[in-house]
């Protein structure tokens, strides 16, 4: 019988790939680095998973996520060549928390109307858009960090 966490956890480094290589697509990508996309990807979705069933937060995962997969583009920086900044980029960005983001909007738009109903509709709109804002910031920091430290070697 397989675990129930290693079926969850494969789900979202299957997903994350398959999201990972769509973005590769968008950023015009050959099919050779599709792959590593797709690697990135999964790799990212699948340290984020872990980190969240350790009780981290989605920031926090997101963070670690994102400087395992930039760690992981540097280390592969003969096969992968100039685009390993790029392709680490693609496999973190399924990590955006789409779903919040999408409820901070709807309830901002309802605190707006004439009489909105509830005062509280505020501070869940704020909480998420708080959530994108710090998720995005750990996944920049994550993917920058390592870069600029294998960059530079002597810092």
């Amino acid at each position: 019988m397989i675990h129930p966490d290693f079926v969850h956890l494969a789900h979202q480094m299957v997903f994350g790939a398959i999201a990972a290589a769509g973005f590769g697509i968008l950023f015009n990508f050959g099919l050779r680095s599709l792959m590593w996309c797709a690697a990135a990807g999964a790799l990212a979705l699948g340290v984020r998973t872990l980190g969240q069933e350790a009780q981290w937060s989605l920031e926090a995962a997101s963070f670690v996520a994102a400087v395992t997969a930039s760690c992981a583009s540097t280390m592969l920086r003969r096969p992968l060549g100039p685009r390993g900044n790029a392709v680490a980029l693609a496999g973190c960005i399924p990590m955006v928390p789409g779903a919040f983001f999408g409820q901070a909007l709807l309830g901002m738009l309802a605190v707006t109307t004439p009489h909105p109903e509830n005062a509280a509709l505020i501070l869940t709109s704020t909480e998420y858009f708080l959530r994108v804002f710090f998720t995005l910031a750990a996944i920049g920091a994550g993917l920058a960090i390592p870069a600029h430290l294998f960059r530079n070697p002597d810092f």
